[in-house]
């Protein structure tokens, strides 16, 4: 199906849309609005100079910016508005409402103009990496792939791009799952659920619902791969796809990956890739030759027998919980940053077992301190690099220093990516 096809009579040519935030979703949504011949609108709270690509199309007369606390007056006149992943809905739907205009995320905008499957991967946790297990997996098989959504590139981009894709593998998370609730994917993968964005979610059930939407709209000819211990739930919602259960097994034993955690999200993936004609020896074959993705446990280098990981993308207690299960030398442990929420405490069973030490820097270093004294030796630092510091002089040969922080990166990062390519630097001495 072409562009020039599919970009054609979602809404009237000329008419207004209002796009909310410009991270790389929000400009990806302009761009595409404007390529089905509407005006656009981006508001931002924050007055921030334009993004290089949506210069042009303010130079041609087709977008304008404002900024500015939200207000109904933003969105007067509009046909529609594109929320951000990272906007709340909640913060917005009600000046939207007002002006009598409907709200829809990036996904939802895009969705109308893909004809192709969609393979669609959400949970708290091992997202990333299980999409790009199934787009490696599907790719052995010989299946042209788009990789985006959460993961990077935006659904919005592969249209612009034309399409063309035998098989979308989709990361989705829950700020765009709430944004799109007639997202329906082939195949929908939900891998787990634990408490996080509920600084985002008015609740868990918020959270959860968000979550388990994406199989509402699914059939009798659509599949679902589960956690088996969210299969209870999945069924008292009355869903109707053709259930697979995950399970880690023996065949996935042999990756570069770290952890019990990742021969499951091999698993996973591997199931999500059956409807697609993906063999068991195909994706075997593919989760071996599969090398660690950046900031997910990755081995950043070994100096004097002390290892170093890099697990930035740790942004929750579930995924430091992870981390620490994976990790099987002696750990000194590099935590800190936005607290979004969670049972740190349940952590201390753990840390007794397998952490000798725990360095602490950057904001929350109460809730840190509070849950962790006792558990093991816990100092705090202002920076990464004082607490480095510490770390280095902490650990003897056979040790691993861990960065897994638990928490968002905003105190002292602009993302995780930026932690976690402070780390690597700091531990090669950069």
């Amino acid at each position: 199906m072409s562009q020039k096809t599919t970009l054609q009579g979602r809404f009237p040519v000329g008419s207004l849309a209002v796009v909310v935030g410009l991270g790389s979703s929000g400009r990806a949504a302009a761009r595409l609005l404007a390529a089905m011949g509407l005006r656009v609108r981006v508001i931002d709270q924050k007055e921030t100079p334009l993004p290089e690509d949506l210069l042009p199309l303010k130079a041609a007369g087709k977008l304008e910016a404002v900024y500015g606390p939200h207000s109904a007056a933003q969105f007067a006149g509009a046909c529609v508005a594109v929320v951000s992943p990272g906007v709340r809905l909640a913060d917005v739907a009600p000046h939207a409402a007002q002006a009598g205009v409907p709200c829809e995320g990036e996904l939802a905008l895009a969705l109308p103009f893909v004809d192709a499957p969609i393979l669609a991967i959400t949970g708290t946790s091992g997202k990333t990496t299980t999409a790009s297990l199934a787009a490696a997996m599907l790719e052995s098989a010989g299946k042209k792939v788009f990789l985006g959504g959460n993961i990077g590139t935006p659904l919005s981009e592969y249209v612009l791009a034309g399409g063309g894709a035998d098989v979308l593998v989709l990361e989705v998370s829950s700020f765009q799952l709430q944004g799109a609730p007639n997202f329906h994917p082939h195949v929908a993968v939900l891998l787990n659920l634990a408490p996080n964005h509920l600084d985002y979610h008015a609740s868990m059930a918020e959270y959860e619902d968000a979550k388990f939407g994406m199989f509402s709209p699914q059939t009798g000819a659509d599949y679902a791969v589960l956690d088996p211990e969210l299969e209870p739930e999945w069924r008292k919602r009355g869903y109707k796809a053709q259930v697979a259960l995950i399970d880690a097994g023996e065949a996935f034993g042999h990756m570069q990956l770290l952890g019990e955690h990742n021969r499951k999200n091999a698993a996973a993936a591997s199931l999500a890739c059956r409807p697609f004609g993906v063999t068991q020896a195909q994706a075997v074959a593919a989760a071996s030759a599969f090398a660690p993705l950046e900031h997910r446990l990755e081995i950043v280098c070994e100096q004097g027998g002390v290892l170093y990981v890099n697990d930035s993308k740790s942004t929750t207690v579930d995924a430091l919980r992870v981390a620490l299960q994976s990790v099987e030398r002696p750990i000194i442990l590099l935590a800190g940053g936005k607290f979004k929420g969670g049972d740190l405490a349940s952590l201390r069973p753990l840390l007794q077992q397998r952490v000798k030490h725990v360095c602490l820097y950057g904001g929350c270093r109460e809730a840190f301190e509070q849950a962790f004294t006792g558990a093991a030796p816990v100092s705090w630092q202002e920076t990464m690099a004082e607490a480095m510091a510490t770390a280095r002089g902490l650990a003897v040969q056979g040790d691993v220093v861990l960065l897994s922080p638990a928490t968002a990166s905003y105190d002292q990062y602009v993302h995780y990516m930026a932690r976690g390519a402070a780390f690597r630097s700091l531990a090669r001495g950069e």
